[in-house]
């Protein structure tokens, strides 16, 4: 156990002959008790110091690993979040890509319908076209037969026959 200046101030010495003067070991002592007292204080601070920066290496050492979970959180959320919308892109490509084929193909369908519509028009075009020349071939037929000359000769006869008359 250390000394403390109270042990020091009531410490006795023995007394001989032609000893150490009185007065001058007494000063002596008064000014260790001073210095040791001094000391004491200042290592009793320095001890409050050292506790109070304990507490706050602590106090700061607790904000460190909040922040550390913090920043794994966000990371893993970060990382969930980005999974997702990966997750999410590649549905709405597929989704897209579903559309596109289902565009596509009755796009095509219709096509072909069309182009069979066209192709039936065409068709039924060309027969009305044949029909409509023959009708009017046979038409022209009738009008250039000698039947007319005869009909239109007989009337010019009858008108005449009639304007005589």
């Amino acid at each position: 156990m250390p000394l403390t200046p109270l042990d020091i101030h009531n410490k006795e010495f023995s007394r001989r002959f032609k000893g150490y003067d009185e007065d001058e070991v007494n000063e002596f002592l008064d000014r260790i008790i001073k210095d040791y007292e001094a000391i004491l204080r200042e290592r009793n601070e320095l001890q409050e110091e050292a506790r109070e920066l304990q507490e706050r290496l602590g106090h700061f050492t607790n904000i460190e690993e909040t922040l550390n979970k913090s920043i794994l959180v966000a990371q893993e959320t970060a990382e969930d979040v980005k999974s997702n919308a990966q997750k999410e892109a590649k549905l709405i490509i597929k989704e897209a890509e579903k559309n596109a084929d289902r565009i596509i193909n009755e796009a095509l369908t219709r096509s072909r319908s069309i182009s069979l519509d066209t192709e039936e028009m065409r068709k039924q075009a060309k027969v009305f076209r044949t029909r409509l020349k023959m009708l009017v071939e046979a038409q022209l037929e009738m009008i250039r037969t000698d039947d007319w000359d005869t009909v239109l000769a007989d009337e010019d006869t009858e008108d005449e026959a009639k304007v005589n008359s």
